[in-house]
């Protein structure tokens, strides 16, 4: 059973960067795509990107240019590199696997995942 957990995360200025790391364990990584969310107090849970078993990405317009996803079976590790963060990307970040991902798109983050990570915190202050 795919297991996930995230790091990373911390408090960086505007402007700053910080990768985030989703540490899969319980089965292999390459099976499974993978994607990240983000949860904000009072709105809804955003889906932000995606990569399938092939490293195909798909990225919502919020993050597109900024973000860069990116994985590495062999760590069983996906990683979310984040620059030039503003404040709107404070949240709770979240990975989330789906076995049989077959394309990076924004369907991915309405499937019914086979597995979530606790959450890392990301804060973008001054």
């Amino acid at each position: 059973q795919l297991r996930l957990v995230e790091s990373g995360g911390g408090l960086v200025q505007p402007g700053g960067s910080l990768r985030l790391s989703c540490a899969a364990s319980g089965s292999p990584l390459d099976g499974y795509g993978i994607g990240w969310f983000r949860q904000v107090p009072d709105k809804e849970r955003e889906g932000i990107s995606c990569i399938t078993s092939d490293s195909s990405t798909y990225y919502a317009d919020s993050v597109k240019g900024r973000f860069t996803i990116s994985r590495d079976n062999d760590k069983k590790t996906v990683y979310l590199q984040m620059n030039n963060l503003t404040p709107e990307d404070t949240g709770v970040y979240y990975c989330a696997g789906h076995a049989s991902t077959v394309k990076a798109d924004p369907w991915f983050f309405y499937y019914d995942m086979d597995a979530w990570g606790k959450g890392t915190l990301v804060t973008v202050s001054a």
